[in-house]
């Protein structure tokens, strides 16, 4: 067998195993915040830069635009952001942090130190 092909030698492997590794650092987070990781991951843009358009809110995430509007209708439902229609463009729509969403990054922050304190990652 070739030395490229042996598993071990495997770049897509390795960035599989390094997914897993990132995974599990985060499930203690994810699971405090009751979240997913696409769901953390929108939540992120928005705590970076909020009020925004979802085609603002994809470009940023890289998410498909059909798993963020699952997304978008879980977080709503979940009280952390509102989807509202733009004022002066009522076909663009906005994504905009509730109070209880904006509360939950403060949260993730004082979380985040501690987990990351104790994470190999």
């Amino acid at each position: 067998m070739s030395e490229l092909l042996k598993l071990e030698n495997q770049l897509c492997h390795r960035f599989y195993t390094l997914s897993n590794a990132f995974t599990r650092a985060y499930r203690p987070l994810l699971k405090a915040l009751d979240i997913t990781y696409p769901q953390y991951v929108t939540l992120m843009a928005l705590w970076e830069t909020d009020h925004i358009t979802i085609a603002e809110l994809l470009e940023r995430t890289a998410i498909d635009g059909g798993a963020m509007s699952l997304i978008l209708k879980k977080l709503e439902d979940k009280g952390f952001l509102m989807v509202t229609k733009d004022e002066t463009d009522k076909r663009v729509k906005r994504v905009q942090l509730t109070k209880m969403g904006k509360k939950k990054n403060h949260s993730r922050k004082k979380y985040r130190r501690k987990c990351c304190a104790n994470s190999k990652v």
